[in-house]
């Protein structure tokens, strides 16, 4: 299957834990599997920023990068992080290579439109687009694309992308079977119940009322695209569980490998499910 995996910043700060999934990660590309990982990592870039007086200036929540903090953002996310996970995954016996936005213009994207002005945020932008010629290439090579959350526009700079929304982009735009998030929680949690999922219908209200806030809105909302945009299948795991993305991987397949009764995480579905109404009705 052809499958998109993004893994969440604070992932990338426990060796254990990028140690576990490079091992599932080379389970499920000697399968067979066609994976393309992204990954984003905040917390250092916003440490890196500090360490360089940078200052991190936000309007409205949304951080402004000038093009001093794009070329931080570069350095950490396409340098330290990126060469990082791809030696991991190599190490667990699985080829990976790190591909940024600039190799063969691999993913494009548009500046964020702000305040009705484009480019308001300066180096933000949005994914328009995936060379898959070039990710199928590698493919066929017998290598797992390491991404990091970049992409470049018309005018040849790079720009800033939403982890969980370039993932969202890259799993529609190359029609992949499934898109799984990885993230330092359980799944997308009503208190500390996990829920085991989800509907498109029901994030807008999951949202409103608050049972979820901070970035797993911007995950709901990205796994809504993916979901929307003819993704078969969205999971939102935690990562640092054992064997949970093979776990979530093969519940695509119509199997359980996983050992217990229900898979982990939350899946997202097009279909009302009574245990995201129940969390609601509970709210």
């Amino acid at each position: 299957m052809r499958t998109v995996i993004k893994i969440a910043g604070a992932l990338l700060e426990d060796e254990g834990a990028v140690r576990g999934i490079a091992t599932q990660i080379a389970s499920l590309a000697r399968a067979g599997n066609e994976l393309l990982v992204i990954h984003g990592g905040g917390r250092l870039f916003t440490a890196t920023l500090k360490r360089l007086g940078i200052e991190s200036k936000f309007i409205a929540g949304l951080r402004v990068t000038d093009r001093e903090t794009r070329d931080a953002a570069v350095m950490v996310f396409a340098g330290l992080l990126n060469r990082r996970l791809s030696a991991a995954f190599s190490a667990a016996g699985q080829p990976a290579i790190g591909v940024s936005a600039a190799d063969a213009r691999c993913f494009v994207a548009e500046p964020l439109v702000h305040n009705e002005r484009s480019g308001g945020l300066g180096f933000v932008g949005y994914l328009t687009g995936v060379n898959l010629e070039f990710l199928a290439s590698l493919w066929r090579a017998g290598l797992v694309p390491v991404a990091p959350c970049l992409g470049i526009g018309v005018d040849d700079e790079l720009y800033n992308v939403n982890a969980d929304h370039m993932a969202a982009a890259c799993a529609e735009y190359l029609s992949a079977d499934q898109l799984i998030y990885l993230t330092d929680v359980a799944g997308v949690l009503n208190g500390e119940e996990v829920l085991s999922a989800v509907t498109c219908e029901e994030i807008e209200r999951l949202v409103q009322s608050r049972i979820v806030s901070g970035g797993m809105v911007l995950k709901l909302e990205a796994a809504k695209r993916a979901i929307e945009g003819g993704v078969a299948a969205v999971h939102i795991v935690g990562g640092a569980s054992p064997d949970a993305l093979l776990c979530a991987a093969s519940t695509r397949k119509g199997s359980d490998n996983c050992g217990s009764l229900h898979p982990p995480g939350t899946r997202i579905l097009r279909e009302p499910v009574s245990a995201a109404r129940a969390a609601l009705s509970a709210a």
